[in-house]
This record gives structure tokens, sequence and C-alpha cells, in this order.
């Protein structure tokens, strides 16, 4: 396992609980990839903890969806799917318009200070390349405007559905071109608000999250293209391995008999 995520002690909580927020975050940042095989001993090396907590972790995650159980073969990643990205970007659409239209008419001009700078951030990152970095700064960027609405419910909600939606964030940041789009919507967003116009930011917040699904399905096709492709080719060079070691076993019997065969040419007879 090279997953690159390590355990975060919190004095309040049960160790059980503890390892089933780390197993979480590290599926919703993307650290443990959708189809990823969760084996508890190598699991429990990891985060030095028993077996128990990481088997208990893996219950809850299978309850929320995140993990799937399969036979013979244990608990692994759940895979993202199309219904699940259409529901949640769905609400979150709802909730993103209505905080808009919240902030365009409650933003101080401090908040719009700090937008700009979230703008600014995220456009600085982009040549770092880090993709959990960026999905940081996409989320300071909308947190920023959903603190703005100043509505707590509305705030709670969206809090709810942050980890849910970040998970789709890593998928859609993959892409140099998505990457590039999100600076332009960024930027119209801001200047959107700024100018206090309620429809436009509507407008553009909308088409900001149709992008992020299309994005995402088009990566979630070609994950699956790639995935079936491996698979032939595993499969492929394994009858192709068999197949000359097959050859190579017939062979060696062949060397075996012709030796002692009168009728050998007389370079294959074994010396009397």
């Amino acid at each position: 396992m090279t997953s690159n995520f390590s355990i975060h002690m919190d004095e309040y909580l049960p160790l059980r609980d503890v390892v089933f927020n780390t197993l979480r975050r590290a599926i919703l940042k993307g650290e443990l990839k959708p189809g990823e095989r969760l084996m508890e001993i190598a699991l429990a090396e990891k985060l030095g903890v028993s077996r128990t907590p990481i088997r208990e972790a893996i219950r809850k995650l299978e309850l929320e969806g995140l993990v799937i159980m399969i036979p013979r073969r244990g608990a692994q990643v759940a895979n993202i799917t199309e219904k699940d990205l259409n529901d949640v970007l769905e609400v979150r659409c709802c909730l993103e318009e209505m905080a808009i239209e919240k902030a365009c008419a409650r933003m101080t001009e401090q908040e719009l200070e700090e937008l700009a700078e979230a703008e600014c951030e995220f456009q600085g990152l982009l040549e770092e390349g880090d993709l959990t970095k960026l999905a940081e700064a996409d989320v300071e960027f909308h947190e920023i405007i959903y603190r703005a609405a100043e509505n707590k419910r509305l705030l709670q909600v969206l809090n709810n559905l942050r980890e849910q939606i970040y998970r789709y964030r890593i998928e859609y940041l993959k892409d140099e071109k998505t990457r590039n789009r999100l600076v332009e919507e960024h930027r119209e967003m801001y200047e959107a608000i700024r100018d206090r116009d309620i429809e436009k930011a509507k407008k553009i917040a909308s088409s900001h999250i149709e992008n992020q699904r299309k994005g995402i399905i088009e990566s979630i096709h070609l994950d699956a293209i790639n995935s079936r492709r491996n698979k032939k080719q595993i499969f492929g060079n394994i009858k192709r391995d068999a197949k000359t070691a097959s050859l190579f076993y017939y062979w060696e019997e062949f060397i075996k008999i012709l030796p002692n065969n009168k009728n050998a040419p007389l370079w294959l007879r074994t010396p009397q």
C-alpha cells in the first residue's frame, strides 16, 4: 500500500473514531483511490493500531457508501458513479445559487478583498500541480462566498456536503485544461459578485458546476476505458507467458527423449 496518509490523534475521540476519520479523509481526498483494496493488516501497520479499529472503521465506511465489500476479496474503496455525482452536484447547484444570491447582497468590502486574494492564490498554485492544495484553495474560494451569505443553516448544510464534493474535486482537477478554466470561472464569479449582479453570478455558478459534472463524467469514462485496456493487456501477457512456458516445457521433454532415440540426429544423441 503506497497511499500517502497518516493518522491524526485526537485526545477527545475514541481510537476507532480517529481511524474512521483518517480513512474517510483519505478516501475523500483521493489518497485512497477508487477500487483500491483495504487490507486490514497493511492499514493497521501503516497507522500503528490493531486490526480491531480498522475493521470497525471499514464497517462504518461501508454504511456511508465509501467502501464496498466483495466476496472472497474483502473491502475496497467504492468507485465514483455517475448517479452519485449527479445527486451531489444537483444539491450543490441549488445551494450554491442561494448562497451567491445572499452573498451578492451582503458581502462586505473586506470579504470581497478576501475573495480576490483566494482567486489569486488558486491561480498561483497552478504551476505547482499539487491537486490537494488546488482542491483546498478551491474550497476556500467558495467558503468565503458561503460565509458572506450570513445564513448559519445554509453554511451548515454546505459544510456537510463539502466533504462529499471534495472527492469529485480531486477528479475534476486532474485535467490541466480544467484547472485553467477554473481560474477564468473564479475570476468571472468574483467580478459578478463585486458588481452585485445576482443573475450573472448565479448563471456563472450554475455553468461552473455543470462544467465540473461533465469533466468528472469524462474522467470516469476515461478511467473505465483505461482499466479495461489494462486488464486486456494483463490477460494477454498471462496467455503469452503461459504459451511460452508451455513451449519451453515441451522442448525440454523433447530434448530428454531424443538423445536416446536411435533415429535422432547424431548431434542430439548422448555419447555412449
